[in-house]
């Protein structure tokens, strides 16, 4: 473990609510370590803007935090705001069709599941909050990567081969994309048997007050229960609580 990082980290924890703006030497004197440790490693901070320097003299330097940690907190705060929007429809939409819901991010080039509901079924996924998958294997990722640029599509896709799970074959590129232009299209994406055996899943895009797409809304089970009439009642709830998800995080527009 790199103690460096460590160190300079806990430079952070110094400063609280009732302490904005400490000085080199008081720096130092909390951390017990060296003036020129500390102001390595506060220079360190500096240049990622995590701290900015607010004064500077021949005999010491003044530092607040930055904005960087502005920026993280602001990520952070999104994401509990949507679990905590999302998790209460959630709920209701499981109670109402039986079965499971996920909430789904963008994770770098990863899908992140951060919110699950499961239905009172015998079925179980193989799914946790905080597992990543690659975002073109299964109807919550794919719904991601379908409203993603099309430069940061390619860059995903092109990074590596593309393989299915417990699949030696490699995915064909062109068609995956064509798929996803269809997902795009069509406002849901559609996946069968992609991430467990014998199971379909739907899923919805959900919208921030910015019109962004920020989650997918996954409805997830047995195929044989995704099928005609029923098919089409779950595609309709599944949508409806995507609606409403993002109605409540200040969408307004017409896209779902």
């Amino acid at each position: 473990m790199n103690q460096s990082v460590i160190k300079a980290l806990k430079l952070l924890d110094l400063f609280t609510e009732d302490t904005h703006e400490l000085t080199l030497k008081e720096i130092s004197d909390l951390a017990n370590l060296p003036k020129p440790t500390v102001y390595r490693l506060l220079s360190a901070l500096e240049s990622c803007n995590f701290l900015y320097k607010t004064k500077e003299s021949e005999h010491d330097s003044r530092y607040r935090l930055g904005l960087k940690l502005l920026e993280l907190g602001h990520i952070v705060s999104n994401k509990l705001e949507l679990r905590g929007i999302a998790l209460p429809y959630m709920e209701d939409l499981a109670k109402d069709i039986n079965e499971v819901i996920h909430l789904v991010i963008v994770n770098q080039n990863e899908a992140t599941y951060i919110e699950k509901v499961d239905s009172t079924r015998a079925l179980r996924l193989y799914t946790r909050i905080g597992k990543s998958s690659p975002l073109y294997i299964g109807s919550g990722p794919k719904m991601l990567l379908a409203t993603l640029p099309k430069k940061r599509q390619f860059e995903i896709l092109d990074d590596t081969e593309l393989f299915k799970f417990n699949d030696p074959l490699p995915i064909n590129k062109e068609e995956l994309i064509r798929e996803l232009e269809g997902i795009r299209q069509s406002g849901y994406a559609y996946s069968i048997g992609e991430q467990d055996a014998d199971t379909t899943g739907i899923s919805y895009p959900i919208y921030n007050h910015q019109n962004q797409v920020i989650a997918a809304l996954a409805v997830s089970g047995l195929s044989s229960h995704f099928e005609g009439e029923n098919l089409t009642l779950l595609k309709d709830k599944a949508k409806q609580t995507a609606r409403t998800i993002s109605g409540e995080l200040g969408y307004r527009g017409s896209n779902i």
